[in-house]
């Protein structure tokens, strides 16, 4: 694990009425679908005639799908093939859909974060279909408040959007973001929340700390071993 010091944990540790609200990220965060989608996004771009390195995709997975496009290859490309390059990487991605499962320990740290009394929303920048997908594949959807995805009319992330309207729909208070990418801790600092990064989209530590993470784990089974000494702990 590695941690940052901020002044999250005097925060998080301050007497409050009830636990705080703990908004979930979905790929690299509850399912092993990363790499899946980078393989799709790079089957879209060059099915339109455009190379984009792998890593320059990964680095890009976390952001909403309408801002992908312009960051990894330009506003031309955007207003050019931008919305072909979108329904491409879907079709490609559902194509590998059998190939993604849940991450380890995912369905059981969210049950122990209810447990705790947290109130628990998923937000992903991912459309609603493709959400009600994956979720499938982890049984948590019973202990979610609310679900925001990239169809809601919220800016995506790295935007604060979806991160305030999922605190919203959990009914507000302090939040903590539970996130694998630099825009998941990005969405959250600019939204006023604290962030835990996990390793288990294929972010460096180093990176997700330097953007802002409070603390990182390697993935959901590494927080959940570690949930009494983590900035998540009962109190």
């Amino acid at each position: 694990m590695w941690l940052r010091t901020t002044g999250y944990d005097a925060a998080v540790n301050a007497e409050t009425s009830q636990p705080p609200v703990v908004v979930l990220d979905l790929d690299g965060t509850l399912v092993d679908s990363v790499y899946q989608h980078v393989s799709a996004w790079n089957a879209a771009f060059h099915d339109v005639g455009l190379h984009v390195s792998a890593v320059r995709i990964h680095e890009a997975i976390g952001m909403g799908g309408d801002r992908l496009v312009a960051h990894v290859a330009g506003d031309p490309a955007e207003s050019a093939v931008g919305e072909d390059v979108r329904k491409l990487h879907d079709d490609y991605f559902r194509s590998h859909l059998r190939t993604v499962c849940a991450l380890d320990g995912a369905a059981e740290l969210v049950e122990a974060l209810a447990t705790q009394g947290h109130r628990l929303v998923l937000a992903s920048s991912s459309e609603s279909d493709l959400v009600d997908d994956l979720l499938e594949l982890v049984d948590v959807r019973r202990h979610l408040a609310a679900v925001v995805t990239g169809s809601d009319d919220a800016a995506t992330k790295p935007a604060p959007d979806m991160v305030r309207l999922a605190v919203e729909r959990a009914g507000g208070g302090q939040a903590v973001v539970v996130g694998d990418a630099v825009w998941d801790v990005l969405s959250a600092e600019a939204a006023g929340a604290s962030c835990i990064g996990l390793r288990s989209g294929g972010v460096p530590a180093e990176r997700l700390t330097s953007a802002g993470a409070s603390a990182v784990y390697d993935g959901p089974r590494d927080l959940l071993e570690r949930l009494d000494d983590s900035p998540l702990r009962s109190h």
